[in-house]
């Protein structure tokens, strides 16, 4: 059926058998672009809503996101996750970008655990600052890198990313 991995010959859902994969050191990191007024986004910097610092906050929802990516994601594999980092960037005065890296050991890949690490806590970001910016947008979540397996290097072709920028923590 089409080289679809989540399916067998006769259409059927299945998870992947990746008990014969070798276990390698697997990455992955994804973004994700927040948008909002620039005066909301001044108020996330500054620390300074009311329901406290909405960074560290989306961060721990990311991480706990990560890692439960497979009971979230019907066909994902369950699998521990031996780090996952959240960071934030703002890019301009109304964007807010953020980067999820996630690494563990093992036979299967993590590029779903890092893209929802990023989404998770790009929602968190909205739901802390919704009182004050409901026109708050998410946009672009994309895998930008991911190493490690049979299939080996992925990188997002450069000039792709909507603003064409790499995360630090800000």
């Amino acid at each position: 059926m089409s080289g679809l991995t989540h399916f067998d010959e006769q259409g059927a859902s299945r998870m992947v058998d990746v008990s014969g994969k070798d276990e390698t050191l697997r990455t992955a990191r994804a973004s994700v672009l927040v948008r909002m007024k620039p005066e909301t986004l001044a108020l996330i910097r500054d620390r300074g809503l009311s329901k406290g610092d909405v960074r560290e906050v989306a961060r721990l929802a990311g991480i706990m996101a990560a890692k439960r990516t497979g009971d979230l994601i019907p066909l994902c594999h369950p699998i521990g996750l031996d780090a996952v980092d959240v960071a934030f960037d703002v890019v301009d005065e109304t964007t807010l970008r953020i980067e999820a890296t996630v690494r563990t050991t093992g036979r299967t890949g993590v590029e779903m655990e890092a893209m929802t690490a990023a989404s998770v806590a790009a929602l968190t970001v909205y739901d802390m600052a919704k009182a004050v910016d409901r026109g708050i947008t998410i946009e672009a979540l994309q895998l930008e890198e991911k190493t490690g397996g049979k299939s080996g290097t992925y990188r997002r072709e450069p000039g792709t990313d909507p603003l064409n920028r790499t995360g630090a923590d800000g």
